[in-house]
């Protein structure tokens, strides 16, 4: 089989190459840096594998066959331990400028959307300005409570 600039000679996406055009739940940050959210309630979508994920759910999920870490989330609230959902979304935005990161929860909106939008604020979007952001290239029912709303908003990006 022969190789493309995306794929290893054995047909196999390359561990570098980007999500392709048109990858589901993809949302391009200001940087030109794609990471894909997703709903863990639905089957995986076609495609390569992440290369990272950061999985935000109330319990360990179970092993996706990737590299991932597991931030303790409950459903419609905010992360038990911020300061480690911050350095795993730092962890997760490096990774994002050379590999196929993905950020999901159970449905794919509220936790999902609040990571993304932090993700934007990491990337330079006001804080104000990041759920309108993530709302508008994901999915319009993103961040889904008043709470999360709140936490975006007073996210800052530590100084890099």
């Amino acid at each position: 089989m022969t190789s493309t600039p995306d794929t290893s000679d054995d047909g196999a996406p390359r561990e570098d190459a980007p999500w392709p055009p048109g990858t589901p739940g993809l949302l391009a940050l200001p940087s030109g840096r794609l990471v894909r959210g997703r709903a863990l309630g639905r089957p995986l979508p076609p495609g390569p594998p992440p290369t990272f994920a950061v999985h935000l759910l109330g319990a360990p999920p179970p092993d996706p066959g990737w590299e991932h870490r597991w931030v303790a989330w409950p459903d419609f609230r905010l992360p038990r331990d911020p300061a480690a959902f911050t350095e795993v979304l730092i962890e997760a935005w490096h990774r994002s400028a050379t590999g196929r990161v993905e950020v999901a929860c159970h449905g794919g909106h509220g936790r999902t959307g609040t990571a993304l939008a932090c993700l934007a604020v990491l990337d330079g979007v006001a804080p104000a300005d990041a759920v309108r952001f993530v709302r508008e290239r994901y999915a319009r029912r993103a961040v889904e409570t008043p709470g999360q709303r709140r936490f975006v908003a007073r996210f800052r990006a530590p100084v890099r």
